[in-house]
């Protein structure tokens, strides 16, 4: 069973092309959401946050959000900080999720994958691109953020340019029927890979 990687900036789409691939029957391990659960679930994650970042980043055992990212956001050191923290727990997490999974591959949804390292555990990576209005515009509804807001995070991650460079296939989503075609190939490539390496 190969593991593939889905990976974009903020307002990309990942989630709904991943959606995508869920409809195929494909398991997909959304990094962001479990990174989020794990920092309330696991003890020793929320002690090395504490002890990094303070007390307040927890209130009645739940992480304050708001507080770490205060903490952390224009900040490339606190950062810097946070990311040898969280990732390593949320890889041993995907590994043991992997593992446990059934089908030809299963997808790991990243929106840091090259930043956390995330691209050495997987087979093959694609990026997801959309022109930057649509982008700051599907973040400004979905996070109620205002424009210059969406545009700093924006600007904080890896360009399209660096993504396409690193990653073995790009789809832009940008056109629903395009996008569609283009999750049914890599869908059928992605299980000839499979079947390749299982021989």
């Amino acid at each position: 069973m190969i593991k593939i990687a889905i990976c974009g900036g903020i307002g990309s789409g990942k989630s709904t092309i991943c959606q995508m691939f869920k409809e195929r029957g494909v398991a997909v391990y959304d990094s962001d959401a479990r990174a989020k659960a794990l920092m309330n679930e696991s003890e020793s994650l929320r002690g090395a946050i504490i002890a990094t970042f303070g007390e307040e980043c927890y209130e009645n055992g739940v992480l304050n959000r708001a507080a770490l990212a205060s903490k952390v956001f224009g900040s490339a050191e606190q950062l810097a900080k946070l990311n040898s923290i969280v990732p390593p727990a949320v890889k041993e997490d995907y590994l043991h999720w992997h593992e446990e999974q059934e089908g030809d591959y299963t997808i790991l949804e990243s929106a840091i994958l090259f930043e956390s390292g995330f691209d050495a555990l997987v087979d093959k990576s694609v990026a997801i691109l959309a022109p930057m209005p649509l982008r700051v515009m599907r973040a400004m509804e979905r996070d109620g953020a205002t424009k210059e807001q969406i545009e700093a995070r924006i600007k904080a991650q890896m360009s399209d340019d660096e993504l396409v460079a690193r990653t073995d296939f790009a789809i832009v989503n940008f056109h629903l029927e395009d996008v569609e075609k283009d999750v049914a190939e890599l869908n059928y490539r992605f299980k000839m890979m499979a079947n390749e390496q299982s021989r």
